[in-house]
């Protein structure tokens, strides 16, 4: 129950941000508990319980003063857990599948990005590291039956999601959906290592493990096509061109530099320069963590000098061949290139992006090149970029124009050092919901009633996860100051 101070202040909040005004403190209690009961499921209905998490859960949103913005961090924080995690074993190990919500597959991405948030608490909560110890094996296990997929079944013999079924392309079984995307094999890689790096776990990084991160090193070598377009290919019949790739599925002509090739971005739409910036600048990082991987825990110099190479090659081609220059003359990053010194300049809410550099590693958030680079994709000069009545934000090709990406709004706030824009942030977030208590792939820039995704796990986790950082950075924010 809250104090009568604290109840003031969230109808003082409330009533500034146009919400309902309440006239006695008592029918106020009454009406916040209905309007804002948890929309979790019920204890004995949830997939997994962690006691580190309620924990946090608790911690956090016994900060938050706005009725609305607590509710919502307690929907969407643990909705991962609440909603998408298959715990098992297989071949001995423990396994974890993890879907991204309304889609019965795991993508390699969503599943690592879904679950970051909870890696700090592992050290502390043991069925939490069984957790990750089989969604670790799994993800391996998913590169091992194929290293160019994006999305996989929890069945490693099923045949794939509806709508790939008639792709052209070396489908394998187990395959949900066959899209190379570099950051399917950066994300694994980076929950890998903040796992490790929080618990100092080595369990899951056995034998198999090993085998699926030389296939990895693997992957990204063939993908810079210095011998060669390399074994994938991938053409699908769809009205929507993002769908599929050009020239028989080998994508847009390219000249090698060094770089790796991406048919897809991780929004799975095809990419039109097959140099894709964001992803490659992502895999210097992923390189350099499996490389420190290698020698700390498997005493592999061998393997973990190939990845430090692979990671320098890569490096020097994309800070060489990866920038443009605005009109005034000012150097920022390209979006896609494609050797020849053709560039595409914009930006996609989808991590990897030209945003989300410093959320994963790439740089630091003061870095010079990026902040202009910030300005740029928050902005006109970004074509997806959408600004209307109910907020503003990035979005994509994948649900077209109009359409704000709530994912864009976390990445913008995480990646910022301003209390003011962070604020507006968390005000665009608690009004575009719809009623919901949840986060949406993306909602219309003028009507957030009109949106895509009621159950999307990565969008929910990552509200928590941009509340929990709030917390740590400016919890006056979640104070009303």
């Amino acid at each position: 129950m809250p104090t009568r101070r604290e109840l003031l202040k969230w109808l003082g909040v409330t009533a500034a941000s146009g919400g309902l005004a309440f006239p006695t403190v008592a029918g106020a209690v009454d009406k916040l508990g209905a309007r804002y009961a948890s929309r979790r499921p019920p204890r004995g209905q949830r997939k997994f319980v962690s006691g580190a998490v309620e924990q946090q859960l608790a911690r956090v949103k016994s900060a938050i003063v706005d009725p609305k913005l607590a509710w919502m961090f307690e929907n969407c924080f643990p909705n991962t857990l609440d909603t998408t995690v298959e715990l098992g074993t297989l071949d001995g190990k423990p396994d974890t599948f993890v879907i991204t919500g309304d889609i019965e597959a795991m993508w390699l991405r969503d599943s690592s990005a879904q679950v970051m948030p909870y890696v700090p608490l592992a050290s502390h909560d043991a069925p939490l590291r069984r957790m990750f110890r089989g969604l670790i094996c799994r993800q391996a296990r998913c590169i091992r039956i194929d290293p160019y997929a994006n999305a996989f079944l929890p069945d490693p013999k099923a045949a794939p999601l509806s709508w790939a079924q008639h792709d052209h392309t070396d489908m394998k079984p187990g395959v949900g959906e066959r899209k190379w995307e570099i950051d399917s094999l950066c994300y694994p890689i980076r929950l890998a290592h903040s796992y490790w790096q929080a618990t100092g776990d080595t369990t899951p990084f056995d034998d198999d493990w090993r085998a699926a991160m030389a296939l990895v090193l693997r992957t990204f070598r063939e993908q810079q096509r210095l011998h060669g377009r390399g074994p994938y290919s991938f053409q699908r019949t769809s009205e929507r061109p993002t769908e599929s790739q050009f020239l028989e599925g080998y994508g847009n002509p390219s000249r090698p530099n060094g770089m790796i090739h991406s048919m897809f971005r991780p929004s799975d739409d095809a990419c039109l320069y097959p140099l894709f910036v964001p992803a490659n600048l992502f895999a210097v990082v992923s390189l350099r963590q499996l490389a420190q991987m290698a020698r700390a825990i498997h005493r592999d110099e061998a393997f973990a000098s190939d990845c430090a190479a692979l990671a320098n090659e890569v490096e020097q081609a994309v800070q060489r061949d990866g920038r443009m220059r605005d009109a005034e003359g000012q150097e920022h990053w390209a979006y896609e290139i494609d050797g020849y010194g053709n560039q595409l300049f914009m930006d996609d809410a989808n991590a990897p992006s030209l945003l989300s550099l410093p959320y994963l590693g790439c740089c630091d958030r003061t870095d010079t090149l990026y902040q202009r680079t910030r300005a740029l994709v928050w902005s006109e000069h970004n074509p997806y970029f959408f600004k209307g009545r109910a907020a503003e934000g990035i979005g994509g090709p994948h649900e077209g124009l109009r359409m704000v990406w709530p994912m864009s709004i976390m990445i913008y706030a995480q990646t910022s050092d301003d209390p003011a824009l962070i604020r507006q942030c968390l005000a665009w977030l608690r009004d575009t919901d719809a009623g919901t208590g949840f986060m949406h792939e993306a909602f219309d820039q003028d009507d957030p009633t009109h949106f895509t995704r009621s159950w999307f796990a990565w969008a929910n986790t990552l509200f928590g996860e941009l509340l929990i950082d709030i917390h740590r950075r400016y919890p006056q924010l979640l104070r009303g100051g």
